[in-house]
């Protein structure tokens, strides 16, 4: 009799203790001194896409490095995202700003898409894309409509930032709506470009408040 009882109490317990490990999937725990902290699990990457230009620029001068790209290189290090490099197949643009506001007219004049040298590997594996440009007459530059027009962003999230010298995003979040319904476009992160060349700690900061 006394076995019998035995067996079914430890029976007891081990129902009971698979049901207390059941309770924890999906999650993980971190201990904070006496307190448990549950965080969900995180799945998926981000890629950080953006169209720079070096060359004369806006109230920078001459420029080695362009002023998204230095945005877009800040918020992949904060991020720990990949990047892609917007170039375009045949790179015809002016290297003078007044010649390529020009081009940048006529290119959005003609509603032009024009060709980009390369394309992002694995595309599919990406849940969130930071889209990085500069502000070319109100608008994206019609290469990143090239970008957009290019792959499926069906259930993706489109993070916008753009560099300006006063015009900010320009309204450009629905217009990349526009251009990828299917796919949730966030707010603009708007950034001088006179900033990113020449007081990047202020621009590190914006970053981190706006990436919280």
């Amino acid at each position: 009799m006394m076995k019998k009882v035995l067996a079914l109490l430890m029976t007891f317990v081990l129902i009971f203790s698979l049901a207390a490990c059941g309770g924890n999937a999906g999650t993980s725990k971190e201990e904070s001194g006496s307190k448990t902290i549950e965080t969900p699990s995180v799945s998926g990457k981000s890629l950080v896409v953006y169209f720079s230009r070096t060359g004369e620029q806006d109230k920078v001068g001459v420029i080695e490095k362009g002023n998204t790209k230095i945005v877009a290189e800040m918020i992949a290090e904060k991020v720990g995202a990949d990047t892609f490099e917007i170039v375009p197949k045949n790179d015809n643009y002016p290297m003078t700003f007044d010649a390529l506001c020009d081009v940048a007219k006529e290119e959005q004049n003609n509603n032009a898409r024009p060709e980009i040298k390369d394309s992002v590997k694995d595309f599919d594996t990406y849940d969130t894309i930071y889209l990085g440009y500069p502000i070319w007459w109100a608008d994206l530059p019609m290469i990143c409509y090239t970008f957009l027009e290019s792959y499926d962003f069906n259930g993706k999230t489109i993070v916008p930032f753009c560099t300006h010298e006063g015009s900010a995003d320009a309204n450009t979040q629905k217009k990349i709506q526009s251009a990828v319904p299917n796919a949730t476009v966030k707010e603009v992160f708007a950034v001088r470009g006179q900033d990113a060349q020449n007081n990047q700690d202020e621009v590190k900061k914006q970053i981190e408040d706006w990436l919280k």
